[in-house]
């Protein structure tokens, strides 16, 4: 009997290059977060599909990839019109968790932004987390993280709350996992804080720990706690309390 070999996937850095255009931008004309957040995600989308451990081949086995934790560092966020650069690799993993690194680049060769990012593969009828290998194809990881140290810390429970804002979870918010997208949640968080301050500051740095899936329909409330330049948030279902997401801004 033939013995069977497994292939190891050679694989490359995912590129992306984009213009920021008017309807991707806030009232300053920066790029938002939300539309940094969604770019991240279509870039993670391609290189995935390219390794072939993307949602179609996930798809067929009745699983999903979810994101678990994120760190993103902003030294600056482009502007209207700005060419950028965008770059991801997978760079670690583990029995249950992989991770994904993001880049992104100006037009003079600067890089303005860097993000850590943490995985999981989930059954998609149990919602319980599976073995990574049992479902992907043998790669080898490109072991270069572009943030250091603790990068998925578990972030504490907020000490008080200076503010709070509440959002229904609407169609739009829902994505083909049928959970609320990772990028609504910070843009949430955010929006619990005041006008002024909003307007006044740009986010330097953003951590986010997801707990919990939010679905279509929810009332969400968000918990603010604001010192100095840091705020610190938590999002809950308000019809049962659970607790679906933590996140930490640092603004400047």
């Amino acid at each position: 009997m033939q013995k069977r070999v497994e292939v190891m996937i050679q694989i490359e850095k995912m590129v992306h290059k984009y213009v920021i255009k008017n309807f991707e931008c806030d009232c300053k004309e920066k790029l938002r977060l939300r539309t940094l957040l969604n770019m991240l995600q279509d870039i993670a989308d391609d290189s995935a599909n390219d390794i072939g451990i993307g949602y179609e081949h996930l798809r067929t086995v009745g699983k999903a990839w979810v994101l678990m934790a994120m760190n993103v560092q902003i030294d600056y966020m482009p502007d209207l019109q700005d060419e950028i650069t965008l770059k991801s690799w997978p760079s670690d993993e583990s029995a249950l968790y992989t991770e994904r690194e993001f880049e992104v680049w100006n037009s003079e060769g600067k890089r303005i932004i860097r993000a850590a990012s943490q995985w999981i593969v989930i059954d998609f009828a149990s919602r319980r987390p599976v073995q990574l290998r049992r479902y992907l194809p043998e790669y080898e990881p490109i072991r270069e993280k572009v943030i250091s140290g603790n990068r998925f810390p578990k972030l504490p429970a907020i000490e008080s709350e200076d503010y709070s804002e509440k959002f229904l979870v609407r169609y739009d918010d829902i994505d083909r996992n049928n959970h609320v997208n990772n990028a609504i949640y910070p843009l949430w968080a955010s929006e619990s804080l005041e006008p002024d301050f909003r307007l006044s500051h740009e986010p330097a740095s953003m951590l986010i720990n997801f707990k919990k899936e939010g679905l279509f329909g929810e009332k969400i409330g968000v918990s603010t706690h604001l010192e100095n330049k840091t705020s610190m948030h938590s999002i809950t279902a308000l019809s049962d309390g659970r607790e679906l997401a933590r996140v930490r801004f640092t603004w400047r």
